[in-house]
């Protein structure tokens, strides 16, 4: 037997990401979406954005899709934008974020559990069916992929805190995103 000393690493770093207290990098996905009310999940910060409800519903159709190439389904996959970030509303009630979320947990757990069925690191270097690329890179992949959207997640949610608590310009000086900057009005470099 193999020993499995890479998988193990790498289902540490994919639970620290997803829920760990103490990631390097600053905080988990479940730690930034315990900040996220309805009405933020909803919300976009400028058109052609995506709302976190979308962002959400993305993270969970790449960690299924993971799944299913675990699971040696070579022909699964996510081609279509319904199937990538959703078609959801505009406005996400109470309801509607907690499946979101909960949607993304069973996911996590999923993967987990598929990855747990494995008792050597063999199948790291062996290609995704259906791809190019082999299982290690696949499940680095998602584990870059949160950090990058819980960092989105991070900056929407301060966009839409600032939008809505006010800020320390005139209505005059801010654009319909609430940002100073593309209004025209020239501030120098320090403003």
């Amino acid at each position: 037997m193999i020993p499995n000393d890479e998988l193990i690493r790498i289902i540490d770093l994919l639970n620290t990401t997803y829920e760990g207290e103490e990631a390097w990098h600053g905080p988990s996905v479940v730690d930034v979406l315990r900040g996220v009310t309805p009405d933020m999940a909803g919300r976009r910060i400028a058109p052609n954005t995506h709302s976190i409800a979308e962002l959400v519903f993305h993270m969970t159709s790449w960690r299924i899709f993971c799944v299913k190439k675990m699971q040696g389904d070579e022909t699964f996959d996510i081609t279509t934008p319904d199937k990538n970030f959703g078609a959801l509303p505009d406005k996400i009630d109470d309801f509607e974020w907690e499946a979101l979320e909960m949607e993304l947990s069973l996911s996590q757990e999923e993967l987990i559990n598929e990855l747990d069925k494995r008792d050597d690191d063999e199948f790291l270097e062996d290609i995704v069916p259906g791809r190019d690329y082999t299982y290690y890179d696949m499940l680095h992949g998602i584990i870059n992929h949160d950090m990058y959207h819980t960092g989105q997640i991070m900056i929407i949610q301060k966009a839409l805190s600032y939008k809505s608590a006010g800020s320390r310009y005139e209505d005059d000086d801010i654009d319909e995103y609430g940002s100073p900057f593309g209004s025209g009005h020239e501030h120098d470099d320090y403003y």
